[in-house]
């Protein structure tokens, strides 16, 4: 190793060089400490100063880039904006639940889930789209038969985001499903069903943020607004729902930026 290298790593035990038997043969074990010695300053003079590894970009997730935007959210439409009063009332309910549910998270995993429950594992996502949505939403059928009105059939209607359910999700899998359903809002309309788990998870995800949920909150929170001022009809509870969203994000998650202005 060059000498400049040896000064920024400086030896931890004094070594002199060493005296050694002609026949010192460094390619076969060291018989005395000094032979041992020696072979791992050769060993260091031959590792270069710089190494690269190698990647096999096949290797990588498909989604590892992550896309982060500085815009903040589009406005409420008109007469729609939540008043500050509203916004900071749903933080504190926010709060609460997430207390509640830390509390009781062991209580509530603990519980049994019915036989009809088999939650996907966390890097299934077409898995985890029909879990929490169901079929008729995961492939956008708008009506039910008379014969399914008769009985709730979660594998069609999606499973609801129950504390039996949610308490067993670690992070990484609280936010690998955030990400699945946030994928699925991008480019489908907004539901009742993913409503309800985007506001489990976000109950569920722990404070201070990751990076990657950093950056999937904040997609959340543009994605509800964009969906808000399309909304054709103006559907109030759907409008709620939306500014609900965006203001978790915001005013519990801190991403102040993305706020509404108070009506």
């Amino acid at each position: 190793m060059e000498s400049g290298v040896e000064e920024l790593m400086p030896r931890l035990l004094p070594v002199d060089d060493c005296d050694l038997a002609e026949d010192f043969d460094p390619t076969v074990p060291p018989r005395t400490p000094q032979e041992y010695l020696k072979r791992v300053q050769i060993e260091a003079a031959r590792c270069p100063d710089v190494v690269v590894a190698q990647i096999d970009p096949k290797k990588l997730r498909k989604k590892q880039t992550v896309n982060i935007s500085i815009s903040g959210c589009q406005p409420a439409p008109e007469g729609y904006s939540p008043t500050l009063k509203w916004q900071q009332q749903q933080v504190a309910n926010f709060s609460a639940v997430r207390q509640s549910l830390n509390k009781h998270r062991n209580h509530w995993r603990s519980q049994h889930l019915d036989s009809n429950v088999t939650m996907p594992k966390s890097e299934d996502e077409e898995g985890w789209k029909k879990f929490c949505l169901g079929e008729r939403v995961y492939s956008e059928i708008d009506a039910l038969s008379d014969n399914e009105n008769l009985g709730i059939d979660y594998i069609k209607v999606g499973f609801p985001p129950l504390l039996s359910i949610v308490s067993r999700m670690n992070q990484a899998t609280v936010t690998s499903v955030l990400e699945y359903l946030i994928s699925w809002f991008g480019e489908k309309k907004f539901t009742p069903e993913l409503g309800r788990w985007l506001y489990a998870l976000l109950a569920c995800l722990e404070k201070p943020l990751l990076p990657e949920a950093h950056s999937l909150i904040r997609q959340l929170a543009r994605r509800c607004s964009e969906v808000r001022v399309l909304e054709e009809n103006k559907n109030e509870e759907q409008i709620s729902a939306l500014n609900l969203i965006i203001c978790l994000v915001s005013r519990y998650f801190d991403q102040r930026d993305l706020a509404d202005e108070p009506s």
